[in-house]
This record gives C-alpha cells, structure tokens and sequence, in this order.
C-alpha cells in the first residue's frame, strides 16, 4: 500500500510514499514514549531554546515549505509563506511563555503548603487536516512539546511531503530523537493507535464525523481528547454596518484558503434594509477574484485540494438551487484539468438547504436575508455548528454586546474576520468541538493538573 500526494492544480502525482505496518506504528510509538520518560526531564529553558531553533527553521526555509503546501493541497504561494511565518510564531510564543502558563500555583489551604502543579501525559496523537498542513500542526505541537510531552502525527493522507517535513523540522532543530514523529497511515489504524496504552492523550483538527470516531475510540480507553471540527460560521451584516469595508472583510473570508478554512465565513446573515447593496457589492468583489494556477503570483482563488471535494462542494449548490437559493455569480464547474470551483454567490438561501445546514468547504457565500437584529441572531445561532462567528455595526458597544452575550460560538469577532491568534484561546462547542488550542488554555489540554497537599 501507498500513500500518493496528488497535485490539485494539475491531477499529476507527485510522489508515493509506502504507508506503514501496524508493527512499524507500534515500534514507533514506543520510541516516543521512551523518548518522553528522557523529555519530560528537560527544563523550561532547554526546550524553549530548541523551539526557538524550529521557529528560525521555519522562517528560513519558508519558500521551501510554501512550494511543498502549494503543491500538496494547492495553497497560494503568498498564503503558504503567511503560514510558515504563522508556525513560527507559535513557536517563539510558547518558547517564551511556557514556563510562566505552567508555573505551579500557589494554594491557601489548612496545610503547611499546598499547590497546583501541571506535569506532562506522555505520548499525545495529532490527527491532523489538510487545509493548514503546517499550522495546524504547529499548533499542536508548540505547546504540547513546550509542556513535556511527546508527539505522533497522524496527518491527513494527501499532505505526506508537509507531515514528513514538520517531523525534519523538529529533528533539524535538535529535539531529541523520537521526541515528534509522523505516522504515514490512513485511517483505518488510528483506533488501534489510540487503543495503544502509550498513547495517553489526542487531538483532532477535521470534519465532524471524523471527532466522533476519534471521540469513541478514545471514550472506550478513557483517554482525553480535544476536537476542533467543522464550522458554518454566520457573519452578521446589520443595517448600520460599514457596507463598503463590511463587504471587503466579509469576501476576505469566504475566500481565505480559496474557502476552504473551518473559520471562513460561511453564512452571511444580512438584515434587509442593507440586502441589496450588499449582495450588489458581494457579487462585484467576488467576480474580481483571478482563479487559476495557485503558484502565479496574483492568483487570489486556487484549486480545492482534491476534485471529489470540489465535485462535493458543486452538489451542495445544486442541491441548494434545486431547493430554491438563487445563484448570482458561478455555480458551474469549469472545464480542464484540475479541483477548481469559481467564486459563486448563492442568495434567498433558507433552512433545509444544504448551503444553510451544512458546511460549504470551498468559495461559496451563502447569503440569508432577515428583517431585524433580533431574527440575525436566531438565523445565526440555528446550526448545529458553534466555531465562529462575527458581526457587523457601527456601534462597537451593540457587536461587543452581540458577540459576548448572544452568539453560541467558541470564536466571536466584532468588524473582523475570524482566525486564530496564538494569544487567544480557539476552539468551538455543539458540532464544532470541544476543547481549547492556543493561548494558556490550549497548553494545559494535555497536562495533569495536580494537587498537592503538605500537611
């Protein structure tokens, strides 16, 4: 058996790598683990110094890796050295707080001294998307390896040149042998990996089926989990909002990853008062995008990563215009080779579509018109989904009132597009996960936070 990566722009391999035996996985987490029993024994200081190594790597090498993020899944060349640069980031981030988030915390308690202490699980799996082949691992991987665990990626089958070059990274900036390292599988052996008792914790970053195996399995083994899933964030466009700037972040976002993002916006609730210009503007800015080979440089929308998701993604608007969403701009799939879907904007959409209910993982804007605020809300929080969410107002106190006390999403954003900051906690709630990456929060997913008591 093979794992091939295919380019997406074109349809040609590009290379095929052999996928490993179950005994070639087992041999190799227990190497991870008996890395950890040494890593684990490292000081704050001694990781952060090889973290900071890995961000340099990443920075150094950042046409390198875009070219393999290009090639692999069709990420724009401008956008994949955005990410390298992101990955970076993370790693100098938890470099230089890690210590401070996982400093023991001091208890008043009847006892002589008592406290709260965070030590590392052991061998954690990432089994991990192909939209950010790098950064969604780095995210993983920045804070795991800082808190004193070790790492084994599962990455998603069309990205093995990124999952292998993450694991070089690690090795390049001096990390200990086995401490991160890539398990070039497919599916049907991640439960056996998590069923492995060296195997303490997981971490998946995909589609909402996809949590639930990875949540079952590891329930059974009562191991703990976090799960970023699926999104259909709505942006909420409200009669007083800035339509020119609204319309431009809003595209900005459908378009991120040529849409092909958790966190891109999905559905555009829109109060009627502002519909028309809004839909006029929409299709205006859409229309502009240049599609096409995602290595030119001016190129904004590339090919979708794979042609049986493009091919799925086409059925959701068919299906959406068969139920009555009228189609302003694209909607057909275009002739050649190539996963390429145009910039299409879909209006009237309403419950029972596809283009409502579902996630549309590609450059589809899905736009719902309402009467009022009031209906915006309800039309935003009917999903089963709960990642982002934004709003757009001229009033700040009316967004921030909106975001913090309404929306039922991990990720609230006020006149801005939703992303992920290492700074920030991430992470959604109903189908979209559970569970924090990121931040303070996201470092102590994978420790065990323990008391301790001295009479």
């Amino acid at each position: 058996m093979s794992i091939k990566a295919i380019n997406p722009a074109t349809g040609a391999v590009i290379e095929e790598y052999p996928e490993m035996t179950a005994n070639e996985v087992e041999s190799i987490v227990k190497h991870v683990h008996d890395a950890f029993l040494r890593w684990r024994t490292t000081t704050f200081g001694e990781r952060a110094v090889l973290m900071k190594r890995a961000a340099g790597i990443m920075r150094d090498h950042a046409d390198e890796y875009a070219m393999l993020m290009s090639l692999e899944m069709g990420k724009l060349l401008g956008d994949a050295r955005a990410e390298a640069e992101k990955c970076a980031w993370v790693c100098d981030y938890y470099a230089e707080n890690a210590e401070k988030f996982l400093k023991r915390e001091v208890v008043d308690t009847d006892a002589g001294k008592s406290f709260v202490t965070f030590n590392p699980l052991g061998v954690v799996l990432a089994v991990m998307p192909w939209n950010f082949p790098f950064w969604q691992v780095f995210r993983f991987a920045a804070p795991s390896l800082m808190a004193g665990n070790t790492g084994v990626l599962k990455h998603a089958s069309n990205v093995p040149g990124c999952a292998l070059a993450i694991e070089d990274v690690f090795r390049r900036a001096g990390f200990p042998d086995n401490v991160f390292r890539t398990l070039l599988i497919g599916s049907g052996l991640v439960d056996s990996v998590i069923e492995n008792p060296l195997i303490k914790a997981a971490t998946l970053t995909g589609s909402t089926p996809a949590g639930r195996a990875v949540a079952g399995t590891a329930g059974k083994m009562l191991k703990k989990t976090v799960l970023e899933l699926g999104g259909s964030d709505p942006y909420l466009i409200l009669e007083d909002a800035d339509m020119d700037e609204t319309v431009g972040t809003c595209v900005t976002s459908r378009l991120m990853n040529t849409g092909q993002s958790c966190i891109a916006a999905k559905r555009f609730v829109v109060v009627r008062e502002v519909r028309d210009r809004f839909e006029e503007l929409c299709v205006e800015r859409m229309k502009a995008q240049k599609m096409g080979d995602p290595m030119q440089e001016g190129i904004t929308v590339g090919p979708l990563a794979r042609v049986d998701l493009r091919n799925e993604l086409h059925d959701q608007v068919a299906r959406s215009i068969e139920k009555g969403a009228k189609c302003l701009l694209g909607g057909e799939v275009p002739e050649g080779a190539g996963a390429y879907y145009p910039p299409t904007v879909l209006t009237d959409v309403k419950k029972g579509m596809p283009a409502y209910d579902d996630e549309l993982f590609g450059p589809v804007a899905s736009i719902i018109p309402v009467e009022n605020e009031e209906e915006a809300i309800a039309v935003a929080n009917d999903s089963v989904f709960g990642l982002g969410a934004a709003v757009f107002t001229r009033d700040p106190a009316r967004g921030e009132r909106i975001a913090a006390e309404e929306l039922e999403a991990g990720c609230c954003f006020v006149n801005a597009f939703v992303k992920s900051d290492p700074r920030l906690p991430f992470g959604g709630v109903k189908e979209s996960g559970y569970g924090r990456e990121l931040s303070h929060y996201g470092i102590k997913e994978f420790v065990n936070i323990k008391t301790v008591y001295v009479k």
